[in-house]
């Protein structure tokens, strides 16, 4: 029995509305090579010296020095500088070893996630990986409305803000987040020396405020006395001092937000003249100096700014409504430094704050095309940079609605998506070192990986909202990735199909006596009875003419849960019968893919016979949908419908 055509599908209407060509420029793979802080460079783009690009992750890791001091008071009180400590300690002795070999193991950018990628095969791989992109989400997000919240913060405490801007920090912050939106809607430019103007005025600042401080406390000794007094007065002993620091420290947690994308940056890093894309030695060498320089310059950063403002503002400024709440070393900076150099210091903060939100987004779009259009997990509007935009920019109004602009309100949501990465991050480093045989650094990498989970679990416990927000963004994830899944299961699917030497004498040869005959066949034994048998019953049964030559085309899935692939299609004689052989991701698929390229090279249409295959059509659909196979003649045929309109060029199916 032939395969019934139908109609020639109606050409796809052109799209004539000047506001959606508008939105719809762009595909992912541009996006992709986004060309903001994470984006990676074209090849002709040399990179930077690393210091330079340490300042693309530094306007998200030393921006935090705008909110972590005054939400390390919030959490841990007067033993904020202790509690310090440890989250210092865990910096350099946990997160700084983790991600220096992420940087060694991932040296194009692709940071933890791909690693782990890597170590899951088939759909429990990917699964894990949209879970992790969720996580990832949540930070970035959080990231965006967090800083725009701080930055708002600092405008309308300061002295010279007008009376309109009192009470204005919501709106304020939602026309920030607007602002971000518009540069990226008209089209951001990497503005890498932006940002080290920024981050070089904002420490330079931070230098001065903390260096005032820590004068005010060397001539006023007595401050010391007196906060140690009331820590003490407070808890039994040092040993409990210690204790508590240790169980309150997962609350700080956001102050180490700035690793992952310190190694998202990496193909920006310019490394040495003699690095191979397989091994970048001098890449992977200076991203580990821009890891350690960034994470001791934060951890002195950390400890003088906790010292400082525990010990010299008041503790009821930390809370909601405080003068210091969410602001800090601006406080610090207003009441010892004068007005003036305050509102320098707020316009510096409000700028690094937002350009942080900035180095966030761009962050998501280069993330999201990373992953989701290789699992064919992609809604068609994700392809342009515009759509994303506008929809990351929905998220972030409604997270800042739902939290009310506050900044502290946001920290647990901040520091599990934080966590989760760095939880993921020393796991990934854990089995690598494990896979290396390297005893000493599983053991290490091991045991970073149970505090971070100790941490991640505390934090939830304590602070339950950031697992609900990344909850909202995982299931969002799932639901729209396995729906365009499904939406796009009958695609291609091959980006390439190449043909072996061999292949292509075969597939010559057959083409001297006319359009090609071609048998869909499932490999079992491959013996010459095998092949006799289904020769002889497909010409029967599918009418193939008598006389003419005939190849087998063999399909095998090597992995079901890929989308696209570059297929290359081999040639061989067995049993005197002419065989191509190709791996693909899904049976029908490739066989169309390739059917189409066997058009294009012989300039006839091919023929192709199946078999029908027995059992119930449902379960047939989710074998495809799942494993790549299930009833291939009509799958194949309508996958070759959809590619081909043209029904005088589409090949024919046949099925017997």
């Amino acid at each position: 029995m032939t395969a019934t055509q139908v109609d020639k599908a109606p050409e796809p209407e052109p799209v004539t509305r000047p506001w959606r060509a508008w939105l719809l420029e762009g595909l992912s793979e541009q996006s992709a090579r986004h060309p903001g802080p994470h984006g990676t460079p074209p090849a002709e783009h040399k990179g930077h010296r690393w210091w330079r690009v340490m300042c693309l992750t530094g306007v998200d890791y030393f921006s935090t020095l705008g909110y972590q001091p005054g939400i390390a008071a919030l959490a841990a009180g007067l033993l904020s500088p202790l509690a310090t400590l440890v989250l210092i300690a865990l910096t350099l002795l946990g997160a700084l070893p983790v991600y220096r070999r992420v940087a060694k193991e991932s040296p194009h950018g692709e940071g933890s996630i791909a690693m782990l990628e890597r170590l899951l095969p088939w759909w429990a791989g990917k699964l894990f990986v949209l879970v992790l992109l969720g996580f990832a989400a949540t930070d970035f997000m959080i990231t965006i409305t967090l800083s725009a919240a701080d930055a708002s913060a600092h405008a309308v405490e300061n002295p010279f803000a007008p009376h309109w801007m009192h009470g204005g920090s919501m709106w304020i912050t939602l026309v920030l987040i607007a602002a971000l939106g518009a540069v990226f809607l008209k089209g951001f430019r990497e503005a890498i020396d932006v940002a080290v103007v920024l981050v070089s005025v904002y420490l330079v600042l931070n230098v001065v405020v903390l260096v005032s401080a820590v004068w005010q406390i060397i001539g006023e000794p007595v401050v010391i006395d007196d906060w140690w007094h009331a820590a003490t007065a407070e808890h039994s002993s040092p040993i409990a001092m210690i204790g508590v620091a240790l169980l309150v420290f997962p609350r700080l947690a956001l102050g180490m937000s700035g690793f992952e994308t310190g190694v998202a940056v990496m193909p920006q890093v310019r490394g040495d003249a003699t690095d191979a894309y397989e091994k970048p030695a001098g890449r992977i060498r200076d991203t580990r100096k821009l890891l350690t320089t960034a994470a001791l310059m934060m951890s002195g950063f950390l400890l003088v700014s906790s010292l400082a403002t525990t010990i010299l503002i008041p503790a009821k400024e930390f809370e909601k409504g405080g003068a210091a709440n969410g602001r800090a070393l601006a406080y610090l900076a207003h009441q010892h430094l004068g007005e003036a150099f305050g509102t320098v210091y707020d316009i510096s903060t409000i700028a690094i704050l937002w350009f942080a939100g900035a180095s966030a987004l761009a962050g998501l779009l280069n993330l999201v095309p990373r992953y989701l259009p290789r699992y064919g997990m992609a809604p068609e509007w994700a392809g342009a940079v515009r759509p994303l935009v506008l929809l990351f920019m929905a998220i972030a109004f409604a997270v800042t609605y739902l939290f009310n602009a506050d900044v502290d309100a946001q920290g647990g949501a901040y520091a599990t998506g934080v966590l989760v990465l760095m939880l993921s991050a020393s796991f990934a480093a854990t089995i690598a070192a494990r896979h290396r045989a390297h005893r000493t650094a599983t053991i290490g990498f091991g045991f970073i990986t149970l505090v971070f989970a100790y941490t991640f679990v505390t934090n939830v416990i304590e602070r339950p909202d950031g697992l609900k927000i990344a909850s909202m963004f995982i299931v969002g994830i799932l639901i729209t990735s396995l729906a365009s899944r499904i939406h796009r299961a009958f695609e291609l699917r091959a980006a390439d199909v190449t043909f072996d030497e061999a292949a292509a004498r075969l597939i010559d040869d057959a083409a001297r006596s006319g359009p090609l005959r071609v048998i869909a066949n499932e490999p079992d034994e491959r013996n010459a009875a095998e092949y006799r048998t289904k020769e002889y019953t497909q010409r029967e049964e599918t009418h193939i003419p008598s006389g003419g030559p005939v190849l087998f085309l063999e399909v095998t899935v090597r992995d079901s849960s890929d989308f696209a692939a570059d297929v290359t299609v081999t040639g061989e004689e067995r049993y005197g019968v002419q065989i191509l052989r190709v791996q693909g991701a899904g049976v029908p698929n490739t066989i169309a893919a390739v059917l189409l390229q066997l058009r294009d090279r012989t300039g006839q249409v091919p023929h192709a016979y199946f078999n029908w295959t027995e059992g119930h059509p449902l379960s047939h659909l989710l074998r495809f949908l799942v494993f790549g196979d299930g009833e291939v003649a009509p799958v194949t045929r309508e996958v070759l419908r959809r590619a081909e309109p043209d029904l005088t060029r589409r090949p024919r199916v046949h099925v017997g």
